[in-house]
């Protein structure tokens, strides 16, 4: 099939016998042209099906205005609520996304992050696959002296800007609720503990065990990939335990809801026999029954931070360079699946 001919500024302005110069201005919404010539332009180029070059005229001034996001997965409420907060500011400052998907994966991270390089984005912003173990594949950025933004993955000792929670606070109140309520067995369903967020939950998890004078088993430890399967599998162990938990710390609500189905399909009452609490405060986490008490991780928040720092370091308001790690407030909230004592 043959490609039709790119319509240029020149095919307008003979046909409107007008310089290029004029149609070019016109196209920019330039105050100069008048607004009838304006309008017959624009008309003529929708008409024709005219398309700007706004790649070339970048590529002269040594910025696309576009912004790459590497995320590590896309089905959570919790990453598509970070991408709408990062799109509402990007968008309001005049840049596009160009957006990248690992599927939990490093290399497919690696390529991502090599071809948003050769696409020339202004900026990153980068969330870390499971099985990532370093950041040499962010190399060719700094030494462009393009900046790159961690969110929520990301390797905390590392120098760089960052915006994360305090998930060891988080997985510290989530565990003492659950011993607050009486729960003297606590399990923990987590993800791979070589990503920051799952490894400072843990921690959490036995600092509050131990100032609660109750022992660590690492029986009661479950780590999987918080997939539906794996949130089946992970209740069933958790039925086989003898003696069995009597209270749950998931780090992640839809894999708290699949457990907490799984669990009462077997006869557990739920918070009775075992009291559950999750993380991110999902919409899942409203709708399940009983209602699941969660840690609100506020992704919508935190896509605005971390857009609103990468672009005021682009327009030079901020310097990110100077910035090491942002910490953002999460907060447990309480609802039925871990209410066993009456207030």
């Amino acid at each position: 099939m043959r490609r039709e001919k790119e319509i240029t500024i020149y095919d307008i302005a003979k046909q409107l016998d007008l310089s290029a110069a004029t149609v070019s201005r016109a196209l920019k919404d330039h105050p100069a042209i008048n607004k009838h010539t304006k309008k017959k332009i624009t008309d003529l180029a929708l008409k024709l099906g005219y398309r700007s070059n706004n790649f070339a005229s970048n590529l002269r001034k040594q910025k696309t205005n576009t912004i790459g996001v590497m995320l590590h997965e896309l089905r959570s409420q919790f990453m598509t609520s970070v991408l709408a907060g990062i799109e509402k500011i990007t968008t309001e400052a005049n840049y596009d996304l160009i957006i990248a998907h690992s599927s939990e994966t490093f290399k497919k991270e690696e390529a991502n992050a090599l071809n948003l390089f050769h696409k020339r984005v202004d900026g990153v912003i980068a969330s870390l696959a499971m099985d990532t173990e370093n950041l040499a594949h962010f190399e060719p950025f700094e030494r462009k002296g393009i900046p790159v933004i961690f969110f929520d993955r990301v390797f905390e000792d590392s120098e760089g800007a960052k915006v994360i929670i305090n998930n060891r606070k988080a997985g510290y109140e989530a565990t003492s609720h659950l011993i607050e309520q009486g729960c003297k067995r606590i399990a923990l369903i987590t993800a791979n503990l070589k990503r920051n967020v799952y490894a400072e939950r843990l921690k959490g998890y036995q600092q509050a065990l131990t100032e609660q004078g109750l022992k660590y088993h690492d029986k009661y430890v479950i780590v999987d990939d918080l997939s539906e399967e794996a949130s089946i599998h992970s209740a069933r162990k958790i039925l086989a335990m003898r003696p069995m938990p009597d209270g749950i710390f998931i780090t992640n609500d839809f894999c708290a809801a699949v457990c907490i189905q799984t669990l009462k399909d077997a006869g557990i009452r739920i918070p009775e026999d075992i009291a559950i609490v999750g993380f991110n405060n999902d919409v899942i986490s409203k709708i399940i029954e009983p209602k699941l008490s969660t840690i609100n991780y506020p992704g919508n928040e935190i896509g605005e931070i971390v857009a609103r720092n990468l672009i005021n370091h682009l327009q030079g308001n901020t310097n990110i360079n100077l910035t090491n790690t942002i910490i953002i407030k999460s907060e447990l909230i309480i609802r039925e699946s871990s209410k066993r004592k009456k207030a």
